[in-house]
């Protein structure tokens, strides 16, 4: 793989998605469905997928896409692979409570080596760079042919007597509540998709329990940002390494964290 040309189509195609998401955003009204599974589904979302999709195949075909918006792309048994999630959080965006992120990530033998997490309602933008370390691009306004100012990010050393926590906004449950209640918390976030990576990413804060359902779209760039910038993530029941390419791509319950943490089992 030629990860400087990887980085460079991630974040044109992240940022042109984010763009389209924001004219929906704007507008008056849209059209919210259900899907199969109950989760809801917009024009966005399958606005930006289209955009997306079409891109990544273009520029490397001959590399396995898997996407959120397209139940065909499921059923395939890979190891190595792309993967979107054009629109996660779309339960934020209906709500157009901000709080929601284009995820483009690429996966090599199971790991997440790369990854772009970008927010347009929030003007933030996290990617990976070629030699895998993360940075933010100083926002809100984005030149798609060229990088901005790229702030380098890095996980924060934790004070394990006061720890930054942050959870689910839309899935906090009994379970999350009494993991962290194991903790000595100094403050608790609540943020939507793959942007509580990101802000562990960046030091804002140190841990990120994630007590229910998720799929590999959801987590692969969030993850790989989060890596990038020397954080980890972990298998809940077992603290055992995270993996890509699951059965279905659907995800057990994990912990992300900044490597000071000291974790409770």
């Amino acid at each position: 793989m030629d990860f400087e040309h990887l980085t460079r189509v991630m974040r044109r195609l992240a940022l042109e998605a984010g763009d389209k998401i924001m004219e929906i955003y704007n507008s008056p009204e849209f059209e919210v469905r259900s899907k199969s599974d109950n989760s809801p589904v917009t024009e966005a979302d399958e606005a930006a997928d289209a955009l997306i999709s079409s891109g990544l195949r273009a520029e490397f075909p001959d590399i396995a896409l898997v996407t959120e918006e397209q139940a065909d792309s499921h059923s395939q048994n890979v190891s190595t692979f792309l993967i979107v999630d054009p629109l996660d959080g779309t339960k934020e965006f209906v709500k157009r409570r901000g709080d929601f992120t284009v995820n483009i990530a690429y996966v090599e033998d199971g790991k997440p080596l790369r990854g772009v997490v970008y927010a347009p309602a929030k003007g933030r933008l996290f990617y990976t760079l070629a030699d895998g370390r993360s940075i933010e691009e100083t926002g809100p306004n984005f030149d798609k042919a060229a990088p901005g100012k790229q702030e380098p990010i890095s996980v924060s050393i934790p004070d394990n007597r006061a720890l930054m926590v942050v959870a689910s906004k839309s899935h906090r449950d009994q379970a999350t509540d009494d993991y962290i209640g194991q903790y000595v918390v100094a403050d608790m976030k609540s943020a939507g998709s793959s942007l509580k990576f990101c802000l562990v990413a960046t030091g804002e804060a140190d841990l990120y329990p994630r007590l229910g359902r998720t799929m590999e779209w959801d987590t692969a760039a969030g993850d790989a940002v989060l890596r990038g910038a020397g954080g980890q993530v972990i298998r809940f029941d077992d603290h055992s390494t995270f993996t890509y390419g699951k059965p279905g791509f659907e995800n057990p319950f994990f912990i992300a964290y900044a490597p000071g943490v000291l974790l409770v089992k």
